[in-house]
């Protein structure tokens, strides 16, 4: 796998100047539980990313439930971490993947290169043996230079474009557990369902025990897929939806792109259809 590291790797690195580790670890309807994790227990010289503080944006009419954070407040809490351009970023959650892939994706977004996952999460890293600590580490502050991968992006209008015209080449992924990718249930958008034409990978199906499966079962999910037809991955609010783009880009798949919004965005235009199982 190219975008993770086991715990070992991630012990015999600590601590050599160049890494640094993030704890991205959060709940959704408990937005405080993550710090307090992060308070209580945490990998040696962690620093903390909170996902609607530090990894999303302020929250508007349109744009989504985790709209991606201005591109200037991302790169002064990068530099306030510590991190430059030249830093090795590793970053992990509790294990579910997730809020991890979402920090990587805004890492690779902003262009930086050297971010892994730590494969299996917090969870794994305690049941390694390895230590922990509670104490908040300060860093110096670094300079970060930003260049911007809007190629990784797909525009709300490129997926209306497609959803109710047909246009373009781009397969729609719809990354949300098959419940609300039917309609059978929502628990947190205006109305159940998915946006036409998508079609369903739940992103939880590229994980076994917390682990991130390895590139040939990644190529398994996606079989039926052209691996060279542009792919626009989307979830509820899109953060769950990074680990299916890594998943894809591990199959490889040679374009694809996030839809940043995701449902959420797209049910906040009254106008806009929705489709649902039968």
């Amino acid at each position: 796998m190219q975008n993770h590291v086991d715990t070992e790797w991630l012990n015999d690195h600590l601590g050599d100047g160049k890494t640094r580790v993030v704890d991205c670890r959060f709940k959704l309807g408990s937005p405080d539980d993550g710090r307090l994790l992060y308070e209580r227990s945490h990998i040696p010289g962690a620093v903390y990313f909170d996902l609607e503080k530090d990894l999303s944006g302020t929250v508007r009419e349109h744009g989504g439930r985790h709209p991606l954070p201005e591109t200037t407040q991302f790169k002064e809490r990068l530099q306030e971490a510590g991190i430059d351009n030249e830093t090795t970023v590793i970053v992990y959650d509790g294990k579910e993947g997730a809020f991890a892939s979402r920090l990587w994706w805004l890492l690779k977004y902003v262009g930086h290169e050297k971010v892994y996952i730590l494969n299996g999460g917090f969870d794994a890293w305690v049941k390694s043996g390895y230590p922990t600590e509670h104490s908040v580490p300060h860093y110096e502050t670094e300079k970060y230079t930003v260049s911007e991968n809007h190629d990784m992006l797909a525009s709300y209008e490129e997926v209306k474009d497609i959803a109710l015209k047909g246009a373009g080449s781009a397969v729609l992924i719809d990354s949300r557990e098959s419940k609300r990718y039917l309609g059978i249930e929502e628990p947190i958008d205006r109305i159940p369902g998915h946006i036409p034409t998508a079609i369903n990978k739940p992103w939880m199906e590229g994980y076994e025990n917390g682990f991130f499966k390895p590139c040939n079962e990644q190529e398994k999910r996606f079989a039926e897929l052209d691996p060279n037809q542009p792919i626009i991955v989307y979830c509820g609010s899109g953060v769950t939806a990074t680990p299916n783009y890594i998943a894809f880009k591990e199959a490889g798949f040679k374009n694809v792109r996030l839809y940043a919004g995701s449902y959420s965005d797209w049910v906040s235009y009254k106008e806009n259809p929705i489709s649902r199982s039968e």
